[in-house]
Protein backbone atom coordinates (compact mmCIF):
# COMPACT_ATOMS: atom_id res chain seq x y z
CA UNK A 1 0.00 0.00 0.00
CA UNK A 2 1.32 3.61 -0.98
CA UNK A 3 1.27 6.36 1.23
CA UNK A 4 1.47 6.55 4.97
CA UNK A 5 -1.34 5.13 7.56
CA UNK A 6 -3.09 7.08 9.73
CA UNK A 7 -3.09 7.04 13.38
CA UNK A 8 -6.60 7.16 13.14
CA UNK A 9 -6.79 3.52 12.04
CA UNK A 10 -3.50 2.32 13.55
CA UNK A 11 -4.30 3.04 17.27
CA UNK A 12 -8.25 1.17 16.62
CA UNK A 13 -7.00 -1.89 15.32
CA UNK A 14 -8.30 -4.27 18.47
CA UNK A 15 -12.06 -3.26 18.51
CA UNK A 16 -14.45 -5.45 20.78
CA UNK A 17 -17.75 -5.63 19.88
CA UNK A 18 -21.19 -7.00 20.57
CA UNK A 19 -24.45 -8.64 19.40
CA UNK A 20 -27.86 -7.71 17.68
CA UNK A 21 -30.98 -8.64 19.47
CA UNK A 22 -32.58 -12.18 17.38
CA UNK A 23 -33.61 -10.40 13.84
CA UNK A 24 -31.14 -8.10 13.44
CA UNK A 25 -27.87 -8.20 12.07
CA UNK A 26 -25.54 -9.17 14.29
CA UNK A 27 -21.59 -8.01 15.06
CA UNK A 28 -19.05 -9.92 14.06
CA UNK A 29 -15.45 -11.55 15.90
CA UNK A 30 -13.05 -9.60 17.00
CA UNK A 31 -10.80 -10.20 14.16
CA UNK A 32 -13.26 -8.30 12.06
CA UNK A 33 -12.37 -5.57 13.61
CA UNK A 34 -8.98 -5.20 12.46
CA UNK A 35 -10.44 -6.78 9.07
CA UNK A 36 -12.46 -3.40 8.68
CA UNK A 37 -9.65 -1.42 9.92
CA UNK A 38 -7.76 -2.81 6.88
CA UNK A 39 -10.40 -2.09 4.64
CA UNK A 40 -10.59 1.64 5.48
CA UNK A 41 -6.40 1.56 5.02
CA UNK A 42 -6.39 0.52 1.28
CA UNK A 43 -9.06 2.65 0.52
CA UNK A 44 -6.50 5.59 -1.23
CA UNK A 45 -3.25 6.58 -1.49
CA UNK A 46 -3.08 9.33 1.13
CA UNK A 47 -5.41 8.61 3.57
CA UNK A 48 -6.17 11.78 5.30
CA UNK A 49 -7.04 12.39 9.02
CA UNK A 50 -10.25 13.93 9.30
CA UNK A 51 -11.12 15.68 12.25
CA UNK A 52 -14.17 13.78 13.25
CA UNK A 53 -14.63 14.64 16.79
CA UNK A 54 -17.54 17.02 16.25
CA UNK A 55 -19.88 14.23 15.45
CA UNK A 56 -22.25 13.81 18.42
CA UNK A 57 -24.03 11.07 20.66
CA UNK A 58 -27.12 9.55 18.59
CA UNK A 59 -30.33 10.93 20.25
CA UNK A 60 -32.46 8.58 22.07
CA UNK A 61 -34.92 8.11 19.25
CA UNK A 62 -32.40 6.86 16.72
CA UNK A 63 -31.69 3.99 18.84
CA UNK A 64 -33.05 0.68 17.81
CA UNK A 65 -36.90 0.01 19.29
CA UNK A 66 -35.57 -3.09 21.01
CA UNK A 67 -32.97 -1.57 23.51
CA UNK A 68 -33.83 0.03 26.58
CA UNK A 69 -33.24 3.04 27.80
CA UNK A 70 -32.35 2.29 30.62
CA UNK A 71 -28.74 2.98 32.44
CA UNK A 72 -26.11 0.51 32.74
CA UNK A 73 -26.43 -1.86 35.51
CA UNK A 74 -24.25 -1.48 38.69
CA UNK A 75 -20.71 -2.79 38.48
CA UNK A 76 -21.18 -5.94 40.37
CA UNK A 77 -23.54 -7.22 37.92
CA UNK A 78 -22.02 -5.66 34.76
CA UNK A 79 -22.93 -7.24 31.26
CA UNK A 80 -20.20 -8.68 29.64
CA UNK A 81 -20.36 -6.69 26.49
CA UNK A 82 -19.48 -3.81 29.17
CA UNK A 83 -17.38 -5.26 31.42
CA UNK A 84 -13.46 -4.18 31.15
CA UNK A 85 -12.29 -7.13 33.45
CA UNK A 86 -10.73 -9.82 31.73
CA UNK A 87 -11.77 -13.04 33.70
CA UNK A 88 -15.74 -10.82 33.15
CA UNK A 89 -15.64 -9.90 29.35
CA UNK A 90 -16.40 -11.39 26.63
CA UNK A 91 -13.29 -10.53 24.92
CA UNK A 92 -11.06 -13.82 24.74
CA UNK A 93 -14.12 -16.60 23.87
CA UNK A 94 -13.70 -18.10 20.27
CA UNK A 95 -15.48 -17.43 18.52
CA UNK A 96 -16.49 -14.27 19.65
CA UNK A 97 -20.02 -14.14 21.67
CA UNK A 98 -21.25 -10.38 22.09
CA UNK A 99 -23.73 -8.82 24.34
CA UNK A 100 -25.67 -5.56 23.01
CA UNK A 101 -23.01 -2.49 23.10
CA UNK A 102 -26.01 0.26 22.61
CA UNK A 103 -24.99 3.68 22.59
CA UNK A 104 -27.03 5.85 25.21
CA UNK A 105 -27.23 9.38 26.25
CA UNK A 106 -25.89 8.73 29.19
CA UNK A 107 -22.45 6.85 27.75
CA UNK A 108 -19.19 8.16 27.69
CA UNK A 109 -18.43 7.51 23.64
CA UNK A 110 -14.84 6.86 24.26
CA UNK A 111 -15.52 4.29 27.21
CA UNK A 112 -15.34 1.76 24.47
CA UNK A 113 -13.51 1.17 21.10
CA UNK A 114 -16.83 0.57 19.59
CA UNK A 115 -20.39 0.97 19.98
CA UNK A 116 -23.09 -1.02 17.53
CA UNK A 117 -25.77 0.11 15.30
CA UNK A 118 -25.17 3.76 15.95
CA UNK A 119 -26.56 6.27 13.24
CA UNK A 120 -24.79 8.74 11.75
CA UNK A 121 -25.39 12.28 12.35
CA UNK A 122 -25.92 15.57 10.51
CA UNK A 123 -22.10 16.84 11.18
CA UNK A 124 -21.14 13.26 9.87
CA UNK A 125 -23.54 13.46 6.96
CA UNK A 126 -22.72 16.91 6.05
CA UNK A 127 -18.93 16.30 5.94
CA UNK A 128 -19.43 13.11 3.73
CA UNK A 129 -21.48 15.31 1.11
CA UNK A 130 -18.98 17.65 1.09
CA UNK A 131 -16.37 14.57 0.06
CA UNK A 132 -18.68 13.31 -2.21
CA UNK A 133 -18.46 16.59 -4.20
CA UNK A 134 -15.03 16.83 -3.90
CA UNK A 135 -14.56 13.42 -5.30
CA UNK A 136 -16.82 14.02 -8.14
CA UNK A 137 -15.31 17.11 -9.11
CA UNK A 138 -11.81 15.51 -9.37
CA UNK A 139 -12.51 11.68 -10.99
CA UNK A 140 -10.23 9.37 -12.33
CA UNK A 141 -8.81 10.12 -15.91
CA UNK A 142 -10.30 8.42 -18.93
CA UNK A 143 -6.86 6.75 -19.27
CA UNK A 144 -7.02 5.27 -15.96
CA UNK A 145 -10.35 4.47 -15.87
CA UNK A 146 -9.78 1.86 -19.09
CA UNK A 147 -6.86 0.78 -17.47
CA UNK A 148 -8.60 -0.26 -14.49
CA UNK A 149 -11.60 -1.79 -15.73
CA UNK A 150 -10.22 -3.54 -18.60
CA UNK A 151 -7.82 -6.23 -16.49
CA UNK A 152 -9.16 -6.15 -12.99
CA UNK A 153 -7.12 -9.75 -12.19
CA UNK A 154 -3.68 -8.20 -13.21
CA UNK A 155 -4.49 -5.61 -10.21
CA UNK A 156 -5.84 -8.41 -7.62
CA UNK A 157 -2.84 -10.30 -9.03
CA UNK A 158 -0.33 -7.48 -7.57
CA UNK A 159 -2.57 -7.57 -4.48
CA UNK A 160 -2.57 -11.24 -3.54
CA UNK A 161 1.98 -11.09 -4.76
CA UNK A 162 2.36 -8.42 -2.20
CA UNK A 163 -0.31 -9.24 0.72
CA UNK A 164 -0.43 -13.27 0.94
CA UNK A 165 -2.30 -14.82 3.88
CA UNK A 166 -1.00 -11.94 6.38
CA UNK A 167 -3.26 -9.29 5.27
CA UNK A 168 -6.58 -10.46 6.10
CA UNK A 169 -8.21 -12.65 9.80
CA UNK A 170 -9.84 -15.31 9.67
CA UNK A 171 -13.40 -14.92 9.12
CA UNK A 172 -14.54 -17.22 12.36
CA UNK A 173 -17.65 -15.50 12.94
CA UNK A 174 -19.25 -16.78 9.49
CA UNK A 175 -21.47 -19.27 11.57
CA UNK A 176 -23.06 -17.21 13.85
CA UNK A 177 -23.86 -14.90 11.05
CA UNK A 178 -25.10 -17.86 8.53
CA UNK A 179 -27.02 -20.30 10.60
CA UNK A 180 -27.21 -23.06 6.75
CA UNK A 181 -22.90 -22.58 7.22
CA UNK A 182 -23.11 -24.56 10.48
CA UNK A 183 -26.15 -27.15 9.15
CA UNK A 184 -23.97 -28.42 6.06
CA UNK A 185 -20.97 -28.71 7.94
CA UNK A 186 -22.62 -30.82 10.94
CA UNK A 187 -21.84 -34.56 11.20
CA UNK A 188 -24.64 -36.27 8.53
CA UNK A 189 -25.92 -33.40 6.76
CA UNK A 190 -25.19 -35.75 3.85
CA UNK A 191 -23.41 -34.74 0.54
CA UNK A 192 -23.36 -30.59 0.29
CA UNK A 193 -21.17 -28.54 -1.98
CA UNK A 194 -20.53 -24.79 -0.87
CA UNK A 195 -18.78 -22.76 -3.37
CA UNK A 196 -16.76 -19.39 -2.00
CA UNK A 197 -16.37 -16.63 -4.97
CA UNK A 198 -13.44 -14.47 -4.54
CA UNK A 199 -11.81 -17.03 -1.95
CA UNK A 200 -8.99 -14.75 -1.46
CA UNK A 201 -6.09 -16.16 0.47
CA UNK A 202 -8.35 -18.66 2.20
CA UNK A 203 -9.39 -16.90 5.12
CA UNK A 204 -12.78 -18.00 4.77
CA UNK A 205 -12.66 -21.76 3.22
CA UNK A 206 -10.07 -23.07 5.52
CA UNK A 207 -12.05 -21.49 8.88
CA UNK A 208 -15.07 -23.10 7.60
CA UNK A 209 -13.23 -26.79 6.84
CA UNK A 210 -11.40 -26.59 10.44
CA UNK A 211 -14.70 -26.50 12.01
CA UNK A 212 -15.54 -29.07 9.30
CA UNK A 213 -17.66 -32.38 10.54
CA UNK A 214 -19.52 -33.36 7.49
CA UNK A 215 -17.39 -36.51 5.82
CA UNK A 216 -19.53 -35.41 2.14
CA UNK A 217 -19.36 -31.61 2.01
CA UNK A 218 -17.38 -30.51 -1.09
CA UNK A 219 -15.90 -26.93 -0.94
CA UNK A 220 -15.18 -24.76 -4.09
CA UNK A 221 -13.06 -22.04 -3.11
CA UNK A 222 -12.50 -19.78 -6.50
CA UNK A 223 -11.02 -16.16 -6.97
CA UNK A 224 -10.14 -14.75 -10.48
CA UNK A 225 -6.66 -13.94 -9.62
CA UNK A 226 -4.54 -16.44 -9.81
CA UNK A 227 -2.45 -15.85 -7.53
CA UNK A 228 -4.74 -16.02 -4.89
CA UNK A 229 -5.76 -19.19 -6.06
CA UNK A 230 -1.60 -20.22 -5.66
CA UNK A 231 -1.54 -18.85 -2.22
CA UNK A 232 -4.33 -21.54 -0.97
CA UNK A 233 -3.24 -24.17 -3.03
CA UNK A 234 0.71 -23.30 -1.09
CA UNK A 235 -0.79 -23.41 2.26
CA UNK A 236 -0.50 -26.13 4.67
CA UNK A 237 -4.22 -26.29 5.50
CA UNK A 238 -4.97 -26.71 1.50
CA UNK A 239 -2.96 -30.50 1.99
CA UNK A 240 -3.99 -31.59 5.60
CA UNK A 241 -7.88 -31.25 5.10
CA UNK A 242 -8.93 -34.00 7.56
CA UNK A 243 -12.57 -33.96 6.85
CA UNK A 244 -14.21 -33.01 3.21
CA UNK A 245 -12.96 -32.01 0.12
CA UNK A 246 -11.58 -28.46 -0.57
CA UNK A 247 -11.19 -27.20 -4.19
CA UNK A 248 -9.39 -24.28 -5.40
CA UNK A 249 -9.48 -22.47 -8.51
CA UNK A 250 -9.33 -19.66 -11.29
CA UNK A 251 -13.26 -18.74 -11.99
CA UNK A 252 -14.65 -15.28 -12.84
CA UNK A 253 -18.18 -14.65 -11.08
CA UNK A 254 -18.75 -12.38 -14.74
CA UNK A 255 -17.70 -15.02 -16.94
CA UNK A 256 -19.69 -17.29 -19.33
CA UNK A 257 -18.53 -20.17 -17.85
CA UNK A 258 -19.06 -22.02 -14.71
CA UNK A 259 -16.73 -23.03 -12.27
CA UNK A 260 -14.40 -26.09 -12.95
CA UNK A 261 -16.31 -29.14 -10.84
CA UNK A 262 -19.43 -27.95 -10.91
CA UNK A 263 -22.81 -27.53 -12.63
CA UNK A 264 -25.80 -26.12 -13.22
CA UNK A 265 -28.12 -26.89 -10.09
CA UNK A 266 -25.64 -28.50 -7.78
CA UNK A 267 -24.21 -26.07 -5.41
CA UNK A 268 -26.55 -25.06 -1.86
CA UNK A 269 -24.24 -22.20 -0.55
CA UNK A 270 -22.51 -20.02 -2.22
CA UNK A 271 -20.42 -17.64 -0.05
CA UNK A 272 -20.04 -13.61 -1.76
CA UNK A 273 -18.13 -11.96 1.00
CA UNK A 274 -17.02 -8.54 -0.58
CA UNK A 275 -17.24 -9.61 -3.84
CA UNK A 276 -19.75 -7.97 -5.44
CA UNK A 277 -18.09 -4.49 -4.58
CA UNK A 278 -15.39 -5.67 -6.74
CA UNK A 279 -17.39 -5.50 -10.10
CA UNK A 280 -18.25 -2.43 -12.08
CA UNK A 281 -21.86 -2.23 -11.97
CA UNK A 282 -22.04 -3.48 -15.61
CA UNK A 283 -21.22 -6.73 -14.59
CA UNK A 284 -23.73 -7.63 -11.97
CA UNK A 285 -26.35 -8.96 -13.73
CA UNK A 286 -23.83 -11.68 -15.33
CA UNK A 287 -22.59 -12.33 -11.95
CA UNK A 288 -26.47 -12.88 -10.44
CA UNK A 289 -27.20 -15.02 -13.41
CA UNK A 290 -24.35 -17.32 -13.08
CA UNK A 291 -24.99 -17.33 -9.00
CA UNK A 292 -28.84 -18.72 -10.12
CA UNK A 293 -27.13 -20.83 -12.67
CA UNK A 294 -25.42 -22.77 -9.90
CA UNK A 295 -27.57 -23.08 -7.12
CA UNK A 296 -29.93 -26.09 -6.23
CA UNK A 297 -33.90 -25.18 -6.17
CA UNK A 298 -33.75 -23.65 -2.22
CA UNK A 299 -29.84 -22.96 -2.51
CA UNK A 300 -28.61 -19.86 0.06
CA UNK A 301 -26.54 -16.82 -0.92
CA UNK A 302 -24.60 -15.45 2.23
CA UNK A 303 -23.98 -12.16 1.26
CA UNK A 304 -21.59 -9.38 3.25
CA UNK A 305 -20.14 -6.22 1.22
CA UNK A 306 -19.77 -2.39 1.90
CA UNK A 307 -22.48 -0.12 2.47
CA UNK A 308 -23.23 3.47 1.50
CA UNK A 309 -21.45 6.35 4.04
CA UNK A 310 -18.92 4.25 4.88
CA UNK A 311 -15.80 5.69 6.28
CA UNK A 312 -13.48 3.90 3.16
CA UNK A 313 -15.90 5.34 1.03
CA UNK A 314 -16.08 8.94 2.79
CA UNK A 315 -12.46 9.44 2.71
CA UNK A 316 -11.64 8.92 -1.10
CA UNK A 317 -9.27 11.61 -2.64
CA UNK A 318 -9.22 13.29 -5.70
CA UNK A 319 -8.46 10.77 -8.98
CA UNK A 320 -10.32 8.34 -7.41
CA UNK A 321 -13.87 8.72 -8.21
CA UNK A 322 -15.15 6.24 -11.30
CA UNK A 323 -18.93 7.16 -10.94
CA UNK A 324 -21.29 7.56 -8.27
CA UNK A 325 -20.23 5.00 -5.33
CA UNK A 326 -17.34 3.35 -7.49
CA UNK A 327 -14.08 3.68 -6.72
CA UNK A 328 -9.97 2.49 -7.52
CA UNK A 329 -7.97 2.53 -4.73
CA UNK A 330 -4.79 3.28 -4.75
CA UNK A 331 -3.45 -0.36 -5.62
CA UNK A 332 -5.48 -0.65 -8.74
CA UNK A 333 -8.45 -2.71 -6.91
CA UNK A 334 -12.22 -1.57 -6.87
CA UNK A 335 -14.63 -0.73 -4.87
CA UNK A 336 -18.53 -0.32 -4.50
CA UNK A 337 -20.94 0.88 -1.69
CA UNK A 338 -24.76 -0.15 -1.70
CA UNK A 339 -27.65 0.64 -0.39
CA UNK A 340 -29.68 -1.70 1.37
CA UNK A 341 -32.80 -0.55 -1.45
CA UNK A 342 -30.30 -1.46 -4.63
CA UNK A 343 -29.73 -4.61 -3.21
CA UNK A 344 -33.14 -5.37 -3.11
CA UNK A 345 -33.66 -4.95 -6.61
CA UNK A 346 -30.53 -6.85 -7.44
CA UNK A 347 -31.13 -9.78 -5.78
CA UNK A 348 -35.44 -9.49 -6.18
CA UNK A 349 -35.09 -9.21 -9.69
CA UNK A 350 -35.78 -5.87 -9.98
CA UNK A 351 -34.16 -4.87 -13.11
CA UNK A 352 -30.71 -4.26 -12.17
CA UNK A 353 -29.57 -2.19 -15.49
CA UNK A 354 -32.04 0.23 -14.64
CA UNK A 355 -30.99 0.41 -10.96
CA UNK A 356 -28.13 1.14 -12.17
CA UNK A 357 -29.61 3.71 -15.03
CA UNK A 358 -31.98 5.60 -12.27
CA UNK A 359 -28.30 5.74 -9.97
CA UNK A 360 -27.19 7.76 -12.63
CA UNK A 361 -29.52 9.62 -13.81
CA UNK A 362 -30.33 10.80 -10.30
CA UNK A 363 -26.72 12.15 -10.12
CA UNK A 364 -27.00 13.74 -13.55
CA UNK A 365 -30.06 15.45 -12.36
CA UNK A 366 -28.17 16.88 -9.35
CA UNK A 367 -30.61 14.85 -7.07
CA UNK A 368 -29.47 12.47 -4.33
CA UNK A 369 -30.83 9.21 -3.80
CA UNK A 370 -31.19 7.97 0.04
CA UNK A 371 -28.05 6.79 1.72
CA UNK A 372 -29.01 6.18 5.08
CA UNK A 373 -31.24 3.23 6.09
CA UNK A 374 -33.46 2.70 9.15
CA UNK A 375 -32.14 -0.21 11.45
CA UNK A 376 -34.64 -2.55 12.35
CA UNK A 377 -35.66 -6.23 12.79
CA UNK A 378 -35.23 -6.85 8.80
CA UNK A 379 -36.42 -10.50 8.61
CA UNK A 380 -39.81 -9.20 10.10
CA UNK A 381 -39.78 -5.99 7.54
CA UNK A 382 -39.30 -8.42 4.78
CA UNK A 383 -42.24 -10.69 5.38
CA UNK A 384 -44.77 -7.78 5.93
CA UNK A 385 -43.80 -6.77 2.51
CA UNK A 386 -43.99 -10.13 0.86
CA UNK A 387 -40.48 -11.19 -0.22
CA UNK A 388 -39.74 -14.14 1.45
CA UNK A 389 -42.96 -15.11 -0.39
CA UNK A 390 -41.80 -13.45 -4.03
CA UNK A 391 -44.12 -15.24 -6.42
CA UNK A 392 -41.44 -14.30 -9.07
CA UNK A 393 -39.51 -17.72 -10.07
CA UNK A 394 -36.96 -15.86 -12.10
CA UNK A 395 -35.85 -16.98 -15.23
CA UNK A 396 -32.58 -16.96 -17.36
CA UNK A 397 -32.61 -13.39 -17.65
CA UNK A 398 -33.35 -11.59 -14.74
CA UNK A 399 -33.66 -14.53 -11.78
CA UNK A 400 -35.35 -13.10 -8.79
CA UNK A 401 -33.91 -14.40 -5.33
CA UNK A 402 -36.31 -14.76 -2.05
CA UNK A 403 -34.79 -12.11 -0.09
CA UNK A 404 -34.82 -14.20 3.30
CA UNK A 405 -32.68 -11.02 5.11
CA UNK A 406 -30.67 -8.16 4.37
CA UNK A 407 -29.83 -5.24 6.99
CA UNK A 408 -27.34 -2.62 7.07
CA UNK A 409 -24.63 -3.21 9.77
CA UNK A 410 -23.37 0.00 11.38
CA UNK A 411 -20.25 0.32 13.92
CA UNK A 412 -19.01 3.20 15.58
CA UNK A 413 -15.54 2.87 16.13
CA UNK A 414 -13.27 5.21 18.21
CA UNK A 415 -9.69 6.18 19.16
CA UNK A 416 -10.29 6.83 22.51
CA UNK A 417 -6.75 8.24 22.80
CA UNK A 418 -7.28 11.18 20.19
CA UNK A 419 -10.84 11.51 21.17
CA UNK A 420 -11.68 10.74 17.28
CA UNK A 421 -14.82 8.73 16.14
CA UNK A 422 -14.49 6.17 12.27
CA UNK A 423 -19.05 5.83 11.18
CA UNK A 424 -18.51 1.82 9.12
CA UNK A 425 -21.14 0.27 7.70
CA UNK A 426 -21.65 -2.87 5.44
CA UNK A 427 -24.49 -4.60 4.11
CA UNK A 428 -25.29 -8.34 4.81
CA UNK A 429 -27.75 -10.69 3.67
CA UNK A 430 -29.22 -13.96 2.81
CA UNK A 431 -30.82 -14.48 -0.68
CA UNK A 432 -32.37 -17.67 -1.90
CA UNK A 433 -33.46 -19.51 -4.76
CA UNK A 434 -37.02 -20.72 -4.60
CA UNK A 435 -37.55 -24.03 -3.94
CA UNK A 436 -37.19 -26.51 -1.47
CA UNK A 437 -34.94 -25.49 1.46
CA UNK A 438 -31.01 -27.16 1.61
Amino acid sequence: MKGGISPLLLRTSHVDFSTIPSGSISTKHSTMAEESIREAMTASEHPPTPDLSILSIAPQSALPRQISSSPPSSPSRTPPHRSHDPAANLKRSDPFQFGSRYLLPTDDVFEFNAWDHVPTTSDYDTYAETQYASQRSNPVSDYDRTRFNANPEKWWNRFYTNNTSNFFKDRKWLQQEFPILKRVTEKGAGRKVMLEVGAGAGNTAFPIMKGNENEELVLHACDFSRKAVEVIRGSPLFAEQQCGRMKASVWDIASDELPDGLEEGGVDVVLLIFILSALNPQQWNAAIRNVWRLLKPGGEVCFRDYGRGDLAQVRFKKGRWMEDNFYVRGDGTRVYFFSEEELRNIWGGRSRNATHERRTEAHSNGTREETHMPVGDREDEAEERGDLNNERKGDKDDPAFEIVSLGVDRRLLVNRQRKLKMYRCWMQGRFRKPGANV
